[in-house]
């Protein structure tokens, strides 16, 4: 997140009495379609509520997870919710995305991901045929990502009360090392790398719900990236500073938190970053921008420079990275910022979004 959040809001200045809260949070009466979009208002409001509230070390470093010390081992712990809208998209379903999705995050600090519980809100009237197709898809999921799902709730509200279905996933996997692998521990001279091309998953979103087609069909990303993460760990070690896999917000959003974590500038090359021709047009033609695009099987790794080129190869060799690439690094010049180089060699800040770009994106 941003160095610009407001000074009044944090631990340091965090009241006792929750009745203290300085509402309308965010400038607003009511929750926005914005506060769920990885942007600017989403971050105002979890640092101005969700923060201000709920205070502790864990939960403050704004990370994906959170690393649990119990007794000598951590646990890494996440929970993530599921609204993507359609449930059914090219390349993927709402089943089979959320437990990619907290597979991913449990992994990004280098932790071994093992179990998951799943809680169901369904509609009444849904097809029990959907709900078939969504449950075995998470079975495969699963499977392929080697987890467990081993607890899970099943609620069913009344039509009208909730689209279709919604899933919450919660994750708890294994600290095996002690590589400490956090937004904030970017440093001056970090290369960083993109797994692959971008903005997969959201334009398969928005081309489905658009009912847009393309002569080269645009397919969801959606994959869990443990295996991946594995072979980072074994090429870079304590060399991987920071990981995190780009949802929504896409890239920029991404790459502001690492900077406003890490208290460190960032800046990246555009004709570096891999993206699908056909990615690419779909988002020319609704006016997109792809660093802004929301993924679900890709990431971002920060490694410093004399590990970058092994991190690189280890990640190309595997087949969820064949398309890596080193983007940009890492400085300590204009700390809490983010700027990329344009195809034609001038700079422009990448800035986070305020508001939502494709909302219902996962």
């Amino acid at each position: 997140m941003k160095n610009d959040r407001p000074k009044t809001i944090g631990p340091a200045a965090k009241s006792s009495s929750f009745g203290e809260c300085p509402l309308p949070i965010t400038g607003h009466e009511t929750v926005q379609l914005a506060h769920g979009s990885g942007g600017k208002m989403m971050n105002q409001l979890i640092d101005q509520l969700f923060i201000w509230a709920f205070d502790n070390e864990h939960l403050n470093q704004l990370d994906d997870q959170a690393l649990l010390k119990i007794t000598a081992n951590r646990l890494a712990f996440s929970t993530d919710s599921f609204v993507v809208d359609p449930i059914f998209f090219p390349g993927g379903d709402i089943g089979e995305l959320a437990v990619n999705g907290t597979v991913n995050d449990v992994a990004m600090c280098g932790a071994t991901p093992r179990y998951l519980s799943a809680g169901f809100i369904i509609e009444e009237g849904f097809p029990l045929t959907d709900l078939k197709r969504i449950v075995i898809s998470m079975r495969e999921a699963a499977r392929q990502a080697g987890v467990k799902i081993v607890t899970g709730d099943t609620k069913v509200v009344n039509k009208g009360q909730c689209d279709k279905i919604f899933i919450n996933t919660a994750g708890i996997g294994l600290q095996e090392n002690d590589f400490q692998i956090s937004s904030h521990n970017l440093r001056p001279g970090d290369n960083l790398i993109v797994s692959g091309s971008l903005a997969d998953h959201g334009m398969a979103i928005l081309s489905r719900r658009e009912g847009l087609a393309f002569e080269t069909p645009v397919q969801s990303d959606t994959a869990a990236l443990n295996g991946l993460i594995k072979q980072i760990l074994l090429a870079g070690g304590d060399a991987v500073h920071a990981m995190r896999d780009p949802t929504r917000g896409g890239l920029a959003a991404t790459l502001n938190e690492f900077a406003g974590n890490a208290h460190v500038g960032i800046k990246i090359v555009q004709t570096r970053v891999p993206v699908k021709k056909e990615v690419a047009a779909a988002c020319e033609i609704l006016g997109l921008d792809p660093l802004y695009v929301a993924n679900e099987g890709k990431l971002v790794v920060a490694v410093a420079e004399a590990r970058a080129q092994a991190v690189l190869e280890a990640m190309q060799a595997h087949d969820l990275g064949a398309d890596s690439a080193i983007i940009g690094k890492v400085f300590s010049e204009n700390p809490g910022a983010v700027h990329v180089q344009t195809p034609i060699g001038a700079w422009r800040i990448l800035d986070m979004l305020v508001g939502e770009q494709l909302p219902r994106i996962c």
